[in-house]
């Protein structure tokens, strides 16, 4: 059962928080320019109304995760912080006496609370609007780009992601005391993932024995994650390969395996709208879904500034008929009309070369036709025959 927390805090401590938070704390500022009842209005039918113990506020849980983002810390050290930092309670509408949630309950939260809610649209388009009322957006132009983004796992196997994780929390250890070695369960032989497990679970008991050593936070904050990976995600370890993510390339040599992120913003820098696609996917397809979002989210879009990927004849004829001028570098490849199978392959401007629909990559190309007769000449992309 939920019900809407937004009542005072009533505690006869409450005046802790002017003397200890001041007033340019970053939390503060956040907390005072943002009203986040926006969040129980998005999450209100994730819950039951009538029925079942009170629920903790999802304003509050998700505040935690913001939390958790902007410390880069794991479920439990973003509790056990919030115990004692008073900016932490303060910015959480909790009383400075208040007890703090289970870590437990903070895992939940993300993973069944916030399913299936677009969570990124949500907050891009709240962050906006502020902007609009602050009068800090004034332009009608937006810029569109994507960013590489590397998938979690990056081609590791669960076996090689534990040993990494591993790895930094001994680093971390030996930085304090190096006869910590002698203590350490032998290292596994095998690249079988049980018994890695099975090591990486005799390590935690070793630290967690030595208090002078786990207490150190750079220790500590390390051991959490590694138990976090072998609790709370080991689903994630199985499913390692990730198979949504897909080989993208940022020049014809390098490529990265993961995903892009297409951001299209402001000229005051205020991101308006954003897709996630996998690796191999063209720029320039997304750029009818960034204008239509940065319009859902109150942009009135007269130009849009892009490179040379958002210069393709689909992108120019959208603009067109919706009266935007399009500001892109022109690539003859792309926009004029002797390309074949446009449906089939894709241009990918940051390596030059075209890409199939599996995200193979052309090896080679070659400028065919007579030397003297330009007009005549043509691109010819070669791809791997076996591939």
């Amino acid at each position: 059962m939920i019900q809407k927390q937004e009542s005072m805090i009533l505690s006869k401590y409450i005046e802790i928080y002017n003397l200890v938070v001041p007033k340019d704390n970053f939390l503060r500022k956040i907390k005072e320019l943002i009203d986040f009842s926006f969040i129980y209005n998005e999450l209100v039918d994730k819950y039951c109304i009538d029925n079942g113990r009170n629920a903790i506020s999802p304003i509050r849980m998700f505040k935690y995760l913001l939390l958790k983002s902007i410390h880069e810390l794991s479920d439990v050290d973003v509790v056990e912080r919030s115990k004692y930092d008073m900016s932490f309670k303060y910015f959480l509408d909790m009383a400075p006496e208040e007890s703090v949630i289970e870590p437990s309950s903070l895992t939940k939260f993300r993973k069944l609370r916030l399913k299936d809610t677009n969570l990124l649209d949500m907050l891009i388009n709240k962050t906006v609007e502020i902007a609009i009322e602050k009068g800090i957006i004034k332009s009608n132009s937006i810029i569109v780009d994507a960013t590489h983004t590397k998938a979690r796992y990056n081609h590791k196997s669960p076996t090689e992601i534990l040993m990494d994780i591993s790895k930094k929390l001994r680093k971390s250890v030996y930085e304090i005391d190096e006869t910590m070695k002698e203590k350490f369960p032998s290292k596994t032989t095998t690249n079988v993932l049980e018994d890695e497990i099975e090591y990486c679970e005799k390590l935690i008991n070793v630290i967690e024995s030595e208090d002078t050593i786990n207490n150190y936070p750079k220790v500590k904050e390390k051991l959490n994650l590694l138990k976090e990976t072998l609790n709370d995600d080991i689903e994630h370890l199985q499913l390692s390969e990730d198979s949504d993510a897909r080989i993208g390339h940022k020049t014809a040599d390098s490529s990265f395996f993961g995903y892009k992120t297409h951001i299209a913003m402001t000229e005051e820098r205020i991101i308006t709208a954003a897709t996630i696609t996998t690796g191999e996917k063209n720029d320039g397809k997304q750029l009818e879904n960034l204008i239509t979002k940065s319009i859902d989210a109150c942009i009135k879009v007269e130009t849009v500034i892009g490179d040379t990927a958002y210069s393709e004849k689909g992108n120019i004829q959208y603009t067109n008929e919706h009266d935007i001028s399009l500001v892109a570098k022109l690539n003859p490849c792309v926009t004029q009309g002797f390309r074949k199978k446009e449906d089939e392959f894709e241009f990918n401007k940051d390596a030059g070369m075209y890409v199939c629909k599996a995200g193979h990559m052309a090896i080679r190309k070659a400028r065919q036709g007579k030397k003297d007769d330009s007009k005549n000449q043509k691109d010819t992309y070669y791809f791997d025959i076996e591939k």
